[in-house]
């Protein structure tokens, strides 16, 4: 195993935890409607009871996610956790809250009432899609931070006798990852992540819970998340294509190339037709759903989830790698562009990417008990007799 088939091989690993990640923010999605689906405290308590089932993937996901990165790709995690540290303190406090609300909104002693640890469900659910869609527009988009590696070795920073902290890469204003936010294509992919979520959140709802009411309401609710997520994946993918990527040369050096990302979907086209396959799997999901609203307003069963779901592992997947792959910079900086992060000039040793691939083989182990548990949690639909009765429900 090459040096640089480790550094493409857990580019893939890490993306594959992204995709796999933007699947499961059906949980915020769902938690971001609460108010719209369930009109009632007992319609709210099924809901919260389905998503409350699921919400520990998420979470354990997004921290692999984070953990995946840092261990394969240091200098990112250190520039962007580091530096953009005002942005995921955001997310991390919105999945915090997320925790909390689900453990003390009905316990004895809550003051607050479980309608403010509801409103705090529906805060994660969309400042955590929101966010982190904009995160991840940012690999496209750019960042402003600087890399100075030359501060590993920089004896000024020898302060009275003694090492100072040394500084790798820094935010090149004091917004550290708010001002990614002022980008509007930053903003689009962000929202185009949110009502993805919420189409996946519906769609799981729809399969989770027996209750013919909540499910009416689903129906029309799907209908209007799903055509604003569509408008606006398309535009951004518009704008993905025809816009400026940053390249590089064997050299290192970092450039602009026009329609960068456009080059890489025509040289990587089994990217793109995953990608395609992936949108198609979407779009039938979609509209498995809605269109037997007519002939069938409650149908029996709904699994348009699980077309849905893996068209978003298909689609997210290849968006990622086109990101990186094909002597593409990941992680663009702004603010001086030769400090753009690549595969190359961010990875760990040799040593510690080959270590990793053998343990990462144990990956599919652990993706089969999540299948398995999954099963087993999901083997009978919620309804309003087992909240009922249920001493051990959110």
């Amino acid at each position: 195993m090459t040096y640089e088939f480790l550094q493409h091989y857990w580019c893939f690993i890490v993306s594959l935890l992204g995709a796999l990640l933007v699947f499961l923010l059906f949980v915020q999605g769902a938690n971001s409607m609460i108010f719209a689906l369930g009109k009632t405290p007992q319609e709210r308590r099924l809901l919260i009871n389905s998503t409350g089932r699921k919400w520990e993937f998420t979470f354990t996901t997004l921290v692999t996610f984070g953990g995946a990165f840092f261990a394969s790709f240091p200098l990112f995690y250190s520039t962007s956790f580091g530096g953009a540290y005002w942005l995921w303190m955001l997310i991390l406090f919105s999945f915090v809250l997320q925790a909390v609300s689900y453990e003390f909104q009905n316990k004895l002693g809550n003051f607050l009432g479980p309608k403010t640890f509801q409103c705090f469900l529906v805060f994660n659910g969309i400042m955590g899609p929101l966010l982190l869609g904009g995160a991840v527009a940012t690999f496209f988009e750019g960042s402003n931070f600087i890399v100075e590696k030359g501060n590993l070795i920089d004896v000024d920073s020898m302060v009275n006798g003694q090492w100072s902290t040394v500084v790798i890469s820094h935010w090149a204003n004091a917004s550290h990852g708010l001002d990614a936010l002022l980008n509007p294509w930053v903003l689009i992919m962000g929202l185009a992540v949110l009502y993805l979520s919420r189409v996946l959140g519906i769609l799981y709802i729809k399969n989770n819970i027996a209750d013919d009411v909540i499910r009416r309401r689903a129906n029309y609710q799907l209908v209007a998340s799903a055509v604003i997520f569509v408008v606006l994946f398309v535009a951004y993918v518009i704008h993905l294509m025809v816009k400026d990527g940053y390249a590089y040369d064997d050299s290192g050096q970092i450039m602009m190339e026009p329609y960068k990302y456009l080059n890489n979907a025509l040289d990587m086209w089994y990217l793109t037709v995953v990608l395609l396959i992936g949108v198609v799997l979407v779009l039938y999901g979609i509209i498995k759903e809605v269109y037997p609203v007519t002939l069938h307003p409650s149908p029996l069963t709904s699994n348009g989830i699980w077309y849905a779901g893996i068209g978003t592992v298909l689609t997210v997947l290849p968006l990622l790698l086109l990101s990186a792959w094909n002597h593409t910079a990941y992680y663009p900086s702004t603010a001086d562009l030769q400090s753009s992060l690549t595969l190359e000039n961010s990875c760990s040793s040799y040593f510690t990417l080959n270590t990793m691939f053998w343990v990462s083989l144990l990956v599919p182990f652990v993706l089969a008990y999540i299948v398995y548990a999954w099963r087993k949690i999901d083997s009978k639909k919620i309804d309003r007799a087992e909240i009922a009765n249920d001493d051990h429900a959110y």
